[in-house]
């Protein structure tokens, strides 16, 4: 009698972990933002191998997570001297990778290459570009981005460019000036060349991702594009008001274009305790840190490094995935299933949500959704359908 009671307890908890699978598995799950190029550049390692416990990516735990689109982000900070340069030699990364593995493997250009890599089941492997330093002010070299792979271009990193403010440059001006400092004298938002950035962008087919830029840039850019514009890794102001995220009437504004919010993974963007705690776990690990920055390490992967070396208090930073899943239950009650996606930001941040220490977790996002009474049919549009119907809006070809 107690074995037939417990059966008939446990069967629904096993048809429910069959049920969230199956779901996952039959959808295609696209990550708009995935920074392992760089991070696999910093930390001298290849994609292609077995990285667990290094990174949050490697080629094999892709397919484990059941990921069967993936933009991998291209991206140098704005210390970097020749940034275009850079941005050629990650390129040049993933391309050796697709050259290595051409049947796990395969570079899309256009909608109808993406189709024909998810028939295939093909990792679906295209470029997003971080930071619109990396073109240089120089329209040819967008282009040439373009004819390289660049689906999409994040207008600015927190690094400003001499066309469009960032974020970070954006928010500094609201603070008083530093004594014996004047506050910096420029116009915010785009400039002439930058209308002409977008503009082009539009018309090659190249995703406007408004990620990292300031409000004034983010609705300069509401103004000029004619296609709809997408923010590859951001989360919700009102959850977490840290200048990165979105507030209401952009997230509306994005949505009104047909665009697309992708959410960040990182503990930063989805939870208004962690910046406290990351400060003083910096404070006490500074001398490491600015050894790997003396070393050559871009400042973001060196506190990266030292976050991994000492993992368990790092870990006790970090939040749960509920609140991830908080975040796109904002956006969906504000603007619908529509308008939601996954960009994660694995290996360009310390500390994603407790239960996704990698790309083989995603699963546990299709799981939280069903727990929380999403349809199988909006999850399928969150895990993957927007970011296709996105993609093809934008594509000229």
């Amino acid at each position: 009698m107690f074995l037939r009671t417990l059966l008939l307890l446990l069967i629904p908890f096993f048809c429910f972990g069959q049920k969230y699978k199956k779901i996952h598995n039959r959808s295609v799950l696209a990550d708009t933002h995935n920074d392992i190029p760089s991070s696999a550049i910093e930390k001298k390692l290849a994609f292609d191998t077995n990285l667990k416990g290094k990174t949050h990516s490697d080629l094999n735990r892709m397919f484990k997570g059941g990921l069967d689109v993936q933009m991998f982000s291209i991206f140098c900070d704005g210390d970097q001297t020749n940034p275009y340069n850079y941005a050629n030699r990650e390129i040049d990364s993933v391309y050796e990778w697709v050259r290595r593995n051409p049947s796990k493997m395969m570079m899309v250009y256009t909608p109808a290459d993406l189709q024909k890599a998810l028939k295939e089941k093909k990792l679906t492997t295209m470029l997003g570009v971080e930071g619109g330093h990396m073109i240089e002010n120089d329209l040819g070299k967008l282009d040439a981005l373009y004819k390289r792979g660049m689906r999409y271009m994040t207008i600015t990193w927190n690094n400003s460019t001499d066309w469009a403010t960032s974020a970070a440059y954006e928010t500094s001006l609201q603070l008083p000036p530093k004594e014996g400092e004047q506050a910096p004298a420029r116009k915010i938002g785009l400039t002439e060349f930058g209308n002409s950035v977008i503009k082009r962008m539009n018309e090659l087919g190249v995703m406007v991702d408004v990620s990292h830029v300031g409000e004034q840039t983010f609705w300069d850019i509401i103004k000029i594009s004619s296609k709809p514009i997408i923010a590859s890794h951001s989360c919700v102001w009102n959850l977490c008001p840290h200048r990165r995220n979105l507030k209401d009437d952009q997230i509306k504004a994005i949505a009104k274009t047909g665009g697309v919010v992708f959410l960040n993974f990182y503990a930063g963007f989805i939870d208004s305790t962690y910046e406290l705690k990351r400060n003083a776990f910096i404070q006490q690990h500074q001398t490491e840190i600015n050894q790997l920055v003396q070393e050559g390490k871009q400042k973001d992967y060196a506190l990266m490094m030292v976050s991994e070396k000492y993992k368990s208090e790092m870990d006790g930073l970090r939040p749960p995935l509920s609140l991830l899943l908080d975040h796109l239950d904002y956006i969906v009650k504000l603007v619908g299933a529509d308008h939601v996606g996954m960009g994660s930001d694995f290996d360009g941040i310390e500390a994603p949500p407790l239960e996704l220490n990698g790309v083989e977790d995603y699963p546990l996002i299709t799981k939280g959704l069903l727990e929380r009474g999403y349809s199988k049919k909006d999850i399928k549009k969150i895990l993957g359908g927007n970011f296709i119907r996105v993609f093809k809006a934008n594509s000229n070809k």
